[in-house]
């Protein structure tokens, strides 16, 4: 792989090399922004997503395509610096709020902060945004597998 990729990364066989998810798990198929301490990652959901439910993404969807974009993060920046990307998971939710559910063709785009970072623990802030409608607020811990 050469590291001249254009963002906004649109290739779902890139994308996926980044995290640990695989189809069908995989709710990530967009990087848009990237940044020291952001990312914006997005999702377009198809019925066949196993997280929809009567054509509508479910809370838990939400909350693992805010999970798998901090893990589109850390993922990017380690294959930056010539590393795998690592395997992580969610250490804890401190808040969470659905305001509202995408539905199937919906562009779910999810906007990361990073707050602090610290020996594999990441504390996250996250915006879940469809159509710039605010659909959920999230902040998160994830930590890297040892």
């Amino acid at each position: 792989m050469t590291k001249n990729h254009e963002i906004p990364i649109t290739d779902s066989d890139f994308i996926g090399s980044l995290i640990p998810q695989k189809r069908p798990m995989v709710m990530v198929d967009k990087m848009m922004a990237f940044g020291e301490n952001f990312i914006t990652a997005g999702l377009t959901l198809h019925p066949e997503n196993i997280f929809v439910k009567n054509t509508y993404l479910q809370e838990s969807g939400i909350l693992e395509h805010i999970a798998q974009s901090i893990a589109l993060y850390t993922g990017y920046r380690y294959y930056l610096m010539n590393k795998p990307a690592p395997t992580g998971y969610i250490g804890a939710i401190k808040t969470a709020s659905v305001f509202g559910l995408p539905k199937t063709q919906d562009q779910l785009v999810t906007k990361v902060s990073v707050m602090q970072e610290f020996a594999g623990v990441t504390l996250v802030s996250a915006i879940s945004e469809v159509n710039r409608k605010t659909v959920a607020t999230a902040e998160m811990k994830t930590i890297l597998a040892v």
